[in-house]
Parts: structure tokens; C-alpha cells; sequence
């Protein structure tokens, strides 16, 4: 029988497992291997970080929900990938066999790339993982005690800005809940060109809606910023003209400090000459299917996409969740194609759709497509935005316990924008 393996079980992995199984069948085994054997619902991550939801409340155990949908699950994680056997080996020292492979793998979190940045021996907190986010809820708590000035932000080559700003305001709502406010003077440190650049040149109004939002939280920034160095207390930022030479350097003290770092791919995939990019990203064409390895597909924020434009300082192209669904829902229908003996044609739609929750408010936008010019330009912010985060929230963890592939974030978009259809 045919073997389907999904390398990742994240937000685009586990849903893809649902949509696969469901186009093929019975025609084809699909088995998910995963680092573990628990989804964790990432969006939430900034609010486990000041205490507004507990892990336990934003995970689920994926092995009775696969079984269920009669999907198979290797909680072991992949070593690594040998693309010329069609085989996956496994950490535990075990393989397995594919016919078709879809990586949806994620991201490895490059800390290592600026000394002293990152929760692991460094000395910046990261909202990037459940684990970083108990961290950094620990941090906040001894931050609580002895109150400071605070960093937050995204570094160069980030390629996901949304929750750096989002937690830079839950910070700033939290803090005056505590009237600490006062004590706590914030800095909101960014490789963008411009405050709401978001890795997509803006969409609608984010920079004239996110600047409004930051003075009026009183939060100072700082634009083409590249951060050479941590130290205990202190972050040493190079702040870049458009020429790319430095113009001004700023040594800043921080009692607390979160900031996204850099990613790239995953060990077990980096390096794979034909598969990959230099970072480790996975090349593929309009159908998420590799040129060089036609029986891999890629999906989520694994996938190599270049940058909008070029900028002083390095900034990548964030992968929301309806870009990375429109890229389940193609794969899937190409699978299915393919175990039919059917040509694969099917292409994701690559739009975008984002809530950021500021705490007691919020922004939201959507593009159409992603990457500009677009058919839809829109964004809008205001208290809404925040329970629609938290309904989101809620909806999504019921759809992964129940094991369900239905797609969501067009409904959502036609929703927030009160249209009756979008145009492709």
C-alpha cells in the first residue's frame, strides 16, 4: 500500500495528516512522525508567558485523536532525511519508508547566531515554543519583583513579527493591570524597515495602525535594527541607514527582554542538496512539490520564499495560518490526485489572515495574495480583535481534538471584512 509520511505535527502538519487521510482514504497509509506526541497551540505562547493560560490548557494529546482517524504517529522525531532511499530515520534509530513525504517541520530557532541571545544560556526570553513561553512567565514573575526597563522585538532575518508585537503590548496591558507601568520603560527593537512592515511591506494601514497603538502605550522603537550582542542586562544594537551602513549604535539596558530570533531549517533536512535552500528551507514549485524530488511536498513556515523586497537589514516572509492551510488544502488534493494515478495541479492560494492580540484590543489584517500586489489590502483594529483572538483560540484546539481538516480562515476573512466573496 502506498505510504504517506508527514514529518512535523504543528499547526499546518496536523491539520495535513486530517486532509490527507481524508482525500485518500483507504488507498493510502499516512503515518505523522513528530518530535513527541503533543500538539501545542504556538499563537497562545505570548499569553502563557504572562500567566493568562496554562500549558495544559492550549495542548492536546495527538495519539487517540490520530488513531482515531486511523493515522499512524511516531512521537520519536526525525534524525534525518535520505531523499535517494525515500526513508526517514528516526531518532530512536529506527526508519521508515515513504512514497510521498510532506514536510511541515517548521522552523529551528537560530539563537546561536547572536551571543548571548535566547532562553538556553542566553539572556532573552522566546515565545516561539510552549517551553520558552513557561520560561518566560518565570522571568516575568522575578521581573514583577524588580521592576525595569524592558526590551522586546524581533531580530535580523526574523521572518515572524506578529507575536513580537503582539507581546510587546500584552506586556504594556498586563503591566498598567499591575500599575507597574510607570516603572517599566519599553523599547520595541525591529530588523523592519518600518514599524508594521510585518515581512510583507505592510498591509492596509499596519503602519499608521501599530505606530497610533505604540505612542499611545508610550513604547519607543527602533527600525533596521540589527542586534550584534547580549549581555546580562544589556543589548547592543546597530541601528542601519538605507545604504546598510551603521549610523547609530544603542547600548540598551533591559530587566526583561523577549526578541524572535532568526530561523532556519530543521537538522534533519538541512544540507539536502536539490531539497533545500542555504538556510534550510525547502524549495518548491506553485503545487508545494519539490523540482528535484518530486515525491516531496512542503508546507508552512519550512518552505523557502524569498523576500518582498530588498532591505537594509535582512527581513523574511512570515507563513500565516491561511497561507499555510491554502498549502494543506493543494497538497492534499495532489496526493489524492496521485494515488488515483491523476496528474497533481492543484496550487495554494498563499493569502494571509492575522489577529494580533495587544491585550485589551488588538489588529487585524489580510492580504490577498500574501505577497504584494494584492487583490485584498485590508487591516483594522480595535477591542474586537482580542475576543475573536481568544474564539480563534478555542476553535482551533476543538478542530485538532476532534481530528477535523475543514478549512477555516477564508470563512474567517469574509467574516472580518462582512463581504460576501473574496476574489482569488
Amino acid at each position: 500500500m502506498t505510504r504517506i509520511v508527514v514529518l512535523g505535527a504543528g499547526l499546518g502538519g496536523s491539520i495535513a495528516a486530517f486532509e490527507i487521510k481524508q482525500a485518500v482514504g483507504a488507498n493510502a497509509e499516512v503515518v505523522v512522525v513528530n518530535q513527541g506526541d503533543t500538539f501545542h497551540f504556538v499563537p497562545s505562547n505570548p499569553w502563557v508567558a504572562v500567566h493568562w493560560r496554562k500549558r495544559a490548557a492550549i495542548e492536546v494529546k495527538l495519539g487517540p485523536v490520530m488513531a482515531k482517524r486511523g493515522i499512524g504517529l511516531r512521537p520519536e522525531g526525525a534524525r534525518r532525511l535520505h531523499v535517494n532511499e525515500n526513508r526517514v530515520e528516526l531518532n530512536g534509530g529506527e526508519s521508515l519508508t515513504y512514497d510521498y513525504l510532506v514536510i511541515a517541520t517548521g522552523p529551528e530557532l537560530a539563537f546561536d547566531e547572536i551571543a548571548g541571545l535566547g532562553p538556553h544560556g542566553g539572556h532573552t526570553q522566546s515565545v516561539c515554543h510552549v517551553d520558552h513561553a513557561e520560561q518566560a512567565a518565570a522571568a516575568f514573575d522575578a521581573f514583577v519583583a524588580a521592576p525595569g526597563p524592558i526590551v522586546v522585538g524581533a531580530v535580523q532575518g526574523a521572518s515572524c513579527f506578529g507575536p513580537a508585537y503582539e507581546f510587546a503590548m500584552i506586556l504594556d496591558t498586563e503591566l498598567r493591570r499591575r500599575k507597574l507601568r510607570d516603572r517599566s520603560p519599553m523599547t520595541f527593537v525591529t530588523s523592519e524597515p518600518y514599524i508594521g512592515h510585518l515581512g510583507l511591506d505592510g498591509v492596509g494601514d499596519t503602519k499608521g495602525l501599530l505606530e497610533s497603538e505604540m505612542r499611545e502605550r508610550h513604547i519607543k522603537w527602533i527600525t533596521n535594527a540589527k542586534v550584534a550582542s547580549v549581555e546580562p542586562g544589556m543589548m547592543h544594537v546597530e541601528e542601519v541607514g538605507e545604504d546598510g551602513a551603521v549610523k547609530k549604535t544603542h547600548d540598551l539596558p533591559f530587566a526583561y527582554s523577549m526578541m524572535l530570533p532568526a530561523f532556519r531549517g530543521v537538522e534533519a533536512v538541512r544540507g539536502i542538496e536539490g531539497l533545500t535552500n542555504p538556510r534550510g528551507f525547502i524549495l518548491v514549485d506553485k503545487h508545494q512539490r519539490n523540482p528535484t524530488f518530486p515525491n516531496i511536498f512542503a508546507l508552512g513556515v519550512c518552505v523557502a520564499i524569498a523576500p518582498t523586497d530588498q532591505t537594509p537589514v535582512p527581513v523574511g516572509v512570515p507563513k500565516t495560518g491561511f497561507m499555510i492551510e491554502s498549502m494543506v488544502t493543494a497538497i492534499a488534493g495532489n496526493l489524492g490526485a496521485l494515488v488515483r494515478g491523476e496528474p497533481a495541479d492543484e496550487e495554494a492560494t498563499w493569502n494571509a489572515i492575522c489577529l494580533a492580540d495587544f491585550g485589551d484590543g488588538g489588529v487585524a489584517f489580510i492580504a490577498q495574495p500574501q505577497i504584494p500586489p494584492r487583490n485584498v489590502n485590508w487591516s483594522a483594529s480595535g477591542k474586537w480583535v482580542h475576543l475573536a483572538k481568544a474564539g480563534f483560540e478555542k476553535y482551533f484546539l476543538a478542530k485538532v481534538k476532534r481530528g477535523e481538516s475543514e478549512p477555516f480562515y477564508e470563512k474567517l476573512a469574509l467574516e472580518l471584512m462582512g463581504v460576501r466573496k473574496l476574489k482569488s
